[in-house]
């Protein structure tokens, strides 16, 4: 007893199946290479401190609670104050919008701390309305271009750098990475899931997403 043939109808849709599966499985491949390139290029970024003299040294925001920079954020302002003491750059730049508190910003908190330990205000400016890393670095960028200046010492964690640099660099502006001290040792699992947390913040300013 022979099997009749397949109508054409059902050997076109297995076909087109195969063809999708094909196509979702190169998908995976290409996005699982990408993500271990970017989360290797994040890491290499991370292990390396670019001290060199800029037009103007950028301190990006991060907590502050009622007005007082959060431990995070004073590491950040406290390496941009020792950098600045050195003479790597004449000019401090703050960043970061109010978030969930109307009072305060992240930029002017950082800047008032900045001032109270010495630095002087003309010497200071605060970027107060960026709502998260890729706004605020354009903020930077235009603060940056609009009085001429082309280079900046970037301060924040270490793995958070990587993508700092990619978009300020998208707007022309030359980057050197000034990574802040750790204030406790990450496990390897803290790390891995900081790095894919980058990984994923960049591919979403990739896209045009944030």
């Amino acid at each position: 007893m022979t099997t009749a043939p397949d109508p054409p109808s059902a050997t076109a849709a297995r076909s087109r199946r195969r063809f999708w599966v094909r196509i979702f499985f190169g998908f995976c491949l290409w996005l699982t290479a990408e993500l271990a390139w970017t989360c290797w290029r994040i890491t290499e970024q991370a292990s390396r401190e670019e001290l060199h003299p800029a037009s103007a040294i950028v301190v990006f925001g991060a907590a502050q609670y009622s007005g007082h920079p959060s431990p995070v954020y004073k590491a950040r302002l406290d390496h941009a104050y020792e950098l600045y003491q050195r003479g790597f750059a004449p000019l401090v730049i703050t960043t970061g919008g109010s978030g969930g508190d109307p009072s305060y910003s992240e930029g002017g908190v950082g800047m008032e701390y900045l001032a109270h330990r010495g630095i002087p205000e003309s010497a200071l400016v605060a970027e107060t309305h960026g709502t998260d890393t890729a706004e605020s670095a354009q903020r930077v960028s235009l603060i940056l271009h609009r009085n001429g200046l082309q280079t900046c010492l970037a301060v924040s964690d270490a793995d958070h750098l990587f993508r700092i640099k990619q978009v300020l660099g998208a707007d022309g502006v030359t980057v050197y990475a000034a990574p802040r001290p750790n204030l406790v040792p990450q496990t390897r699992w803290q790390r891995a899931e900081a790095v894919l947390r980058e990984a994923g913040s960049y591919f979403l300013w990739r896209l045009h997403i944030t």
